[in-house]
């Protein structure tokens, strides 16, 4: 048990994890950046549209989340459309995703699929299911789930959108 904690730090710090969604700028995205914006992808493209708004927030959330300039937030975004391309089911993404990312990481990444499925001003209910099965997947309560989805309603309400 004492093993596994102290690999678990080694492996934290070695990858630099902190806070965010993981940091720092490379030329090839990381697997587990290209997962969690394929999730997006995913949520956007549900209700049948990927409408310009949709395609702003993905990207705006990339490069502020994963600290990319525009280039490489735009860059990751292609690869992970042609990942959701691709996709023939969510948990080999979710798969990723849980073993990069910590619990508090997990539940950022909700919110990041909450801010897409309310980016076109209303929620779908394929953008609702979509997000409470990558919830289970991603060992995150329900609660938990409710939270970031109320957190970032309170946040489009505080701009107006």
């Amino acid at each position: 048990m004492i093993r596994k904690t102290v690999i678990d730090r080694i492996k934290a710090l070695l990858t630099a994890r902190g806070g965010a969604l993981g940091t720092g700028t490379t030329r090839e995205p990381e697997e587990y950046r290209i997962a969690a914006a394929a999730l997006l992808v995913e949520a956007a493209r549900l209700d049948d549209t990927f409408d310009a708004r949709e395609r702003a927030t993905i990207l705006d959330l990339l490069t502020r989340r994963f600290d990319l300039d525009r280039a490489a937030g735009e860059s990751l975004l292609r690869a992970a459309e042609a990942r959701a391309d691709g996709a023939t089911g969510l948990h080999r993404l979710t798969h990723t995703i849980k073993s990069a990312f910590d619990h508090d990481q997990r539940i950022e990444l909700l919110e990041m699929l909450w801010e897409v499925a309310y980016a076109d001003g209303e929620l779908h209910d394929y953008e609702a299911s979509l997000i409470r099965r990558v919830t289970g997947l991603l060992h995150v309560s329900d609660h938990d789930c409710g939270a970031a989805r109320k957190r970032v309603l309170t946040r489009r309400q505080v701009q107006g959108t």
